[in-house]
């Protein structure tokens, strides 16, 4: 086994330490189409291995790096381009992910803005607490009477200590206001 590659070591192409350098170098430009998040410098993949052969093949030949990008990029595309060029086919690589956070955050903001929570955090006046009060004894309509099961609900929670005053009040609040808004109608 040992005859065999040291036959084989012998038999080799002396490589020039140089090329091999500018061989690795250029390399790292492009992506292993078989690993997909690793150079071809960094693959161990036969394709990889195929791939360098052919950049030293075409250095040896005398092809400038711009050269072998072009044929490279021509053969297989952008996609074998580690770091992919701005291009219009390419917007979407490179803006894409910018959009889809600046949207995700306006879509927060929406959000946030229009949430009842955040955007009636003041409390009722005393005229709205006995306009709230004066409807749920008043009005026959059945929309009302959801709200005064809500309203014992609350109470009953309260009472059995399932919900603090303070959360109990803020509570109380939001379904005086709702109730008051949906009688407007």
């Amino acid at each position: 086994m040992n005859a065999l590659l040291l036959l084989a070591m012998l038999f080799q192409p002396a490589r020039a330490p140089d090329l091999d350098q500018r061989v690795m170098t250029l390399s790292e430009q492009f992506r292993c189409l078989v690993c997909q998040n690793e150079t071809i410098a960094d693959s161990h993949a036969d394709l990889a291995d195929d791939l360098r052969q052919q950049i030293r093949e075409q250095m040896i030949a005398g092809r400038s790096d711009a050269q072998i990008s072009t044929f490279l990029t021509d053969r297989y595309g952008d996609f074998v381009l580690y770091r992919p060029r701005v291009t219009p086919k390419t917007y979407a690589l490179w803006f894409g992910p910018f959009l889809l956070l600046g949207g995700g955050l306006y879509w927060l903001y929406l959000f946030t803005k229009h949430s009842p929570s955040s955007s009636k955090l003041r409390t009722l006046s005393a005229e709205e607490h006995r306009r709230a009060a004066e409807l749920l004894r008043i009005v026959a309509d059945p929309n009302v009477a959801v709200y005064r099961d809500q309203f014992a609900e609350l109470e009953s929670d309260f009472r059995a200590g399932l919900v603090v005053r303070a959360q109990y009040d803020r509570d109380r609040d939001e379904l005086e206001r709702r109730l008051i808004e949906d009688c407007r109608e």
